[in-house]
């Protein structure tokens, strides 16, 4: 038996599969394409996750559109997050190519254009439909850990939410939370005192500023009515596709903070929301969360736990993470030993750190009798990565580099008027676009407020009113004049001469 032929036999029997799966291309061998040693993932396995890395320019756009092409037509819903702009052809069909035809005579899979259901989502003023959720929603957990609050400033926050349940306050955006704060040190200084203790002053002005700061990164818009229900990010079209529900986010790459925010609020609401279930031939939804940079660079101890509990956790809902990044090292350690998908494209080694960074990403993959990783890892063309996966049993599968097949939908963005028509036949636009701004805790406060101020009003002219007729009196009594006029002297001798003059 030749390398070759011992190659095939290892892939075929390390990625065969009973159940339903995905084939990503074909396996290589010393730089060639081995025809038909075609790398099958598991539906059973892509709920633990997964990571797709590699430099600028090696592939990782075009890999996450496969599988969520491939995702879709196995009838599963997947949720993209746009930081570049470039998803949105997937609505289209591919125009083909012959280099796309000659790639797959090599892997040895026939290729079919086609375009998939699409809804264009928003988190701003883009067209889109537009995704929303209340501060009552978000809690006062996940709030004071986006904020990256101190434990004192945790039980304010905690108290504020209490507060408003108490009194049924409506915590909508964060315009309520603010006057809620406010209120507690100000005109319900009192109230609040009285029922949950003394509330610091500095305490709250620190939250407040850290609100204005996640204000100004734009989630005021993100905070609101009508709430984004995520049991429609589970959708099958009419033919029995799984909807690809594509985040525009264009806008806020250089607003970390309010990406991190959504993340985990979907996140969390997600995992509240959909049920257990268990050992599942097939995942409910896939989430690929494209720059995952952008959640770790400047998230907190307390956020990066977070983020942590929620991957190990949500799996068990059916619920798939994929993080798609530069270099495995902007994914924190506990994160990234939980992902059992790894996709890994070409790796520049420019400098010393290069160089480093690629031997740790070397040694986070299985040995192979057939690679040198670390030197597979810098010679790897466009569309082709190293590959490694779990089986059905959740074992790893063997590492293989590989050649992976073209997306069958478009390589590129929608035209405006594309986008417009894909837009326009959304019934989630007509769903989730009117904003309701109801009365909620800035507004019943603020009545609260006014009603308090005209007793205050009211109070005090009676009081006024009260001394002026008070003062008036004792003026009176006062006067020398009256005084004497009022005399019991003055009375007597007043009488005398009056009986006198009757006599």
């Amino acid at each position: 038996m030749d390398r070759k032929e011992k190659f095939f036999n290892h892939i075929e029997k390390g990625y065969a599969t009973k159940g339903d799966f995905i084939t990503m291309g074909a396996g290589m061998l010393d730089g060639e394409t081995v025809t038909k040693a075609f790398i099958k993932i598991p539906l059973k396995t892509l709920n633990r996750h997964g990571l797709i890395a590699g430099a600028t320019g090696t592939g990782k756009t075009k890999t996450l559109q496969v599988l969520a092409e491939n995702l879709s037509e196995k009838g599963i819903p997947v949720l993209l997050m746009d930081l570049k702009g470039d998803l949105s052809g997937i609505a289209q069909p591919s125009p083909g190519h012959p280099k796309i035809d000659e790639r797959h005579e090599k892997i040895g899979l026939p290729f079919e254009a086609k375009g998939f259901p699409v809804e264009i989502l928003s988190l701003s003023e883009q067209d889109g439909v537009r995704l929303r959720a209340t501060v009552s929603e978000f809690g006062p957990v996940l709030l004071s850990r986006i904020l990256d609050l101190t434990v004192t400033q945790e039980g304010i926050v905690a108290v504020v939410f209490k507060y408003c349940d108490d009194n049924k306050l409506p915590l909508l955006d964060l315009k309520d939370f603010k006057k809620v704060l406010q209120y507690a040190t100000g005109e319900g200084k009192k109230e609040f005192q009285e029922s949950y203790g003394r509330i610091s002053t500095s305490s709250t002005g620190t939250i407040l500023r850290k609100i204005i700061e996640l204000e100004q990164q734009g989630a005021d818009l993100f905070f609101g009515e009508k709430s984004f229900e995520v049991d429609d990010l589970v959708r099958i079209d009419e033919n029995g596709k799984g909807y690809i529900n594509i985040i525009r986010l264009t806008d806020i790459q250089d607003r970390p903070k309010l990406f991190s925010t959504f993340m985990l609020s979907l996140l969390a609401e997600i995992y509240s929301t959909f049920p257990e279930q268990g050992d599942s031939d097939r995942p409910e939804l896939i989430l690929f969360i494209d720059e995952a940079h952008l959640i770790f660079d400047n998230a907190s101890k307390a956020l990066l736990d977070q983020i942590e509990s929620i991957v190990k956790l949500i799996r068990s809902k059916g619920i798939g993470l994929y993080f798609v990044t530069q270099n495995p090292t902007d994914v924190p350690d506990d994160v990234l030993a939980q992902l059992g998908l790894k996709v890994q494209h070409a790796l520049r080694a420019f400098t010393a750190k290069d160089r480093k960074a690629i031997k740790l990403t070397a040694e986070n993959y299985p040995i192979s009798e057939f690679y040198d990783t670390k030197e597979v890892l810098t010679s790897l063309g466009i569309g082709e990565a190293l590959i490694s996966a779990l089986d059905e049993k959740g074992r790893p599968t063997p590492l293989a580099a590989t050649l992976l097949r073209a997306p069958m939908s478009r390589m590129d963005i929608l035209t405006d008027a594309e986008l417009k028509k894909t837009i326009g036949k959304s019934k989630l636009v007509k769903k989730y676009n009117d904003e309701i701004n109801r009365e909620s805790a800035y507004e019943i406060l603020n009545e609260k407020i006014k009603k308090a101020e005209k007793e205050a009003e009211k109070e005090k002219d009676q009081k006024t009113s009260s001394r002026r007729r008070t003062s008036t009196r004792r003026s009176t009594r006062m006067n020398p004049v009256v005084k004497v006029l009022t005399s019991a002297t003055f009375i007597r001798g007043v009488l005398g001469v009056l009986k006198k003059v009757i006599r």
